[in-house]
């Protein structure tokens, strides 16, 4: 079975072990279903053009779980022995067991079953199989997959689906799955790694991110995001191999948020040292399990200033020559990686990588010796995180009356902008005005005398406003 770009399957034709079998069964019930006058249908974009499928019963014990399926493209690989013979033989009996366990488990823990499988399967006990699946001719699930699990886990005999035409190729399964998967409200959603699969999958053929987006119900802005996160997760597998170790796109799942604001705190950084600094200070946190709120603590200058001290020596690499740096999302594209404070960061990281893919993967011996480098490197930053905090909340008490200052004075330009309007279409409302006005007077009262008590050497601005305030004062009349 030939591989093309991104993984997919582009064998053809579609056959199955019982495929002959199978195909004749779906001729007869589909001429069957034709003669009917209100014969069920479902409606599929293939090939460019909307299509109304004929809806027959077949046996669920026939069906094939679809081994492309967006849904656990994700998870395949938490099983690398029987992912290699998924890849080998996808219609063997074992290959198609791994894929009804990987319907059924959580995709960030294989060790539960997902809720949201148990609700699906609970809700077709209780009220049947309201919509229909989509296979191909010869038995292979292009939606409803998870259906097909949950009927066959309650012991049901058939399933209602839509069939393909016979034209229908690896392409046109992936496309009809992902049109009615992002189409139905119903649908149980793609966890988050496999929705960037998909999206990915879709860039790869070549469409318009604006289009991508669209289809996706999603901004072009945060397609854009979501593709160099999904590059640096595949960038940090790369990073993370040690021999039979490897890390894998399943052990990303849980941290969707903290990669996000990692994308916006490297794209907002200062210089790219200092973007880089963030992002692998933020990706070491987010391997070791830190909360999202703690992970904002790891700014620019977190390793040098706060991590560094604290790091036991095993964990402090020598200074290294500047190496080139592969660029996540961009294949082939390298830049020089920085200075050796910034080398240093990537570093730490890369040690953490590793470890975290021997903790997971490895033998036992290696995976003890994983866990130490990892419980080393968290009692560290666990160190560094209550002066990096402080510092952080320190600043952010510093410059609070400087931004709310900043705020008013750009919500007054937009007021004076507001009654040059009001005044030109004569709707000014000068009570109103003059109310507001008194509020202003009032506040700035309050600010020069607090800005007085504050700073023992003003500047001309605080001088300014404590004369403005005091010859406001001055002009009023006496009672």
């Amino acid at each position: 079975m030939s591989r093309g770009v991104g993984g997919t399957i582009v064998s053809a034709p579609l056959e199955t072990p019982n495929g002959e079998y199978i195909h004749q069964m779906v001729q007869d019930r589909l001429k069957e279903a034709a003669r009917r006058a209100e014969a069920e249908r479902v409606t599929v974009e293939f090939q460019g053009e909307r299509r109304h499928l004929l809806v027959i019963s077949m046996p669920v014990q026939l069906l094939y779980y679809n081994p492309e399926t967006h849904r656990i493209r994700a998870q395949r690989g938490l099983d690398a022995a029987r992912n290699r013979k998924l890849e080998e033989d996808p219609w063997s009996d074992d290959a198609q067991e791994y894929l009804g366990l990987l319907l059924k488990w959580l995709p960030s823990d294989p060790d539960k079953v997902d809720p949201d499988f148990e609700l699906l399967r609970d809700d077709l006990k209780a009220s049947g199989q309201s919509d229909p699946g989509v296979i191909t001719v010869r038995g292979i699930l292009v939606n409803g997959n998870t259906r097909c699990a949950a009927l066959r886990e309650l012991g049901a005999a058939e399933m209602r689906v839509g069939v393909l035409p016979e034209s229908a190729v690896w392409s046109d399964i992936s496309s009809v799955e992902l049109s009615l998967q992002l189409r139905k409200v119903h649908e149980r959603p793609y966890s988050y790694i496999n929705r960037l699969i998909a999206i990915d999958d879709e860039m790869r053929k070549g469409r318009a991110p604006d289009d991508i987006a669209r289809d996706f119900r999603s901004r072009k802005k945060t397609l854009e995001s979501d593709m160099w996160i999904y590059g640096l997760i595949n960038e940090a597998i790369a990073r993370s191999k040690d021999g039979d170790s490897e890390l894998r796109l399943i052990d990303f799942e849980d941290h969707q948020e903290k990669l996000r604001e990692l994308h916006r705190a490297y794209t907002t950084a200062n210089t790219p040292d200092e973007a880089e600094s963030i992002k692998e200070s933020r990706l070491a946190m987010i391997l070791l399990g830190y909360a999202k709120t703690d992970v904002r603590f790891a700014q620019a200058d977190f390793h040098s200033k706060y991590l560094d001290p604290k790091l036991p020596s095993n964990l402090k690499p020598p200074t290294a020559a500047v190496k080139p740096k592969a660029i996540p999302g961009l294949p082939g594209v390298s830049v020089k990686s920085g200075t050796a404070e910034t080398q240093a960061t990537r570093a730490l990281t890369d040690t953490l990588l590793k470890a975290r893919a021997a903790q997971a993967t490895g033998n036992s011996e290696t995976a003890t010796k994983a866990s130490d480098v990892l419980t080393s490197a968290k009692k560290a930053i666990d160190g560094a995180l209550e002066p990096a905090g402080k510092a952080i909340r320190l600043q952010k008490r510093k410059l609070a009356a400087p931004e709310r200052l900043s705020d008013a004075s750009d919500d007054i330009e937009l007021c004076v902008a507001d009654l040059v309007s009001a005044r030109a279409s004569g709707a000014v409302d000068e009570d109103a005005f003059e109310e507001a006005l008194l509020r202003l007077r009032s506040a700035l009262e309050k600010l020069a005398k607090e800005a007085v008590r504050t700073f023992t050497d003003p500047g001309d601005g605080v001088a300014w406003l404590v004369q403005a305030v005091r010859n406001d004062v001055d002009e009023q009349p006496d009672n």
